[in-house]
């Protein structure tokens, strides 16, 4: 598998897939439209996520998940509170007041261990499933190694909320119609994010999608240009779980 040009750093982040369970139909999950100013993505539709900073290996450290996977898992629930408003992983669960707190303390700068210190919080990242791990080798923009975690919208009255800084706006719909959307030229996907969108259009539940997440060892996924004919394609690997593995270079947005 070709991996990024050695004199780029890749730079750690992770990102959560929150999925909601709808009776007889596929599950909703959580997409937010990053702000048009951002330097990467802008204007396109992804999953809540960010950068790994040192404060989450520090916060990994101290619960005894001192590896990389520790870390993202920080950094995906930090990232969720900071530009959703919902606390996945916490324990015991905050109520809404408390998560306010919580997110308007990141807002402010604030270390996110102390800000669980003060709310008497621990971690709980056993909550989310690792899914996948993509680091996209732009030529022209900075690279990301993204892990993505699943996670299961918690029960109680907290509802996403729109950071309006980072992000645009939210939406809860399904892979599928994320997919519809892209393609009627309403959403704007990178490449990963589709891809994922494929794959998650699979599963009818929460529980179907763990499953499968367990069916496949998580790999790094790095694409790459394949000539097919007369026309560049860019792959993935085949075994992954993708039902996708090949779109003409032509037609995928890239941030």
């Amino acid at each position: 598998m070709t991996l990024p040009p050695a004199a780029t750093t890749p730079i750690p982040a992770a990102t959560l897939v929150i999925l909601r369970d709808v009776p007889g139909r596929a599950p909703d999950l959580l997409m937010v439209e990053r702000a048009r100013s951002m330097a990467f993505a802008g204007g396109a539709m992804v999953f809540p996520g960010g950068r790994v900073d040192p404060g989450d290996h520090a916060l990994a450290a101290a619960i005894g998940a001192a590896d990389d996977d520790g870390a993202a898992r920080i950094a995906a629930i930090r990232e969720t509170l900071e530009e959703v408003g919902l606390a996945i992983g916490l324990s015991p669960p905050p109520s809404p007041t408390v998560t306010r707190r919580l997110r308007a303390g990141l807002h402010a700068g604030q270390g996110f261990a102390g800000l669980l210190a003060q709310e008497n919080l621990t971690i709980d990242p056993a909550v989310m499933v690792p899914f996948a791990r993509w680091c996209p080798a732009h030529r022209v923009s900075r690279i990301f190694d993204t892990r993505f975690y699943l996670a299961r919208l918690p029960d109680g009255p907290a509802a996403a909320e729109v950071d309006g800084t980072e992000n645009a706006r939210l939406v809860w719909l399904t892979a599928a119609a994320a997919l519809a959307e892209a393609a009627a030229g309403r959403m704007t996907l990178i490449y990963p994010t589709r891809r994922n969108l494929e794959r998650l259009a699979q599963f009818g539940s929460f529980a179907a999608a763990v499953a499968d997440a367990g069916a496949y060892p998580v790999t790094m996924i790095v694409p790459y240009i394949e000539r097919r004919g007369d026309i560049d394609h860019l792959c993935i690997p085949a075994g992954c779980g993708y039902p996708v593995t090949a779109e003409p270079l032509g037609n995928v947005v890239r941030g």
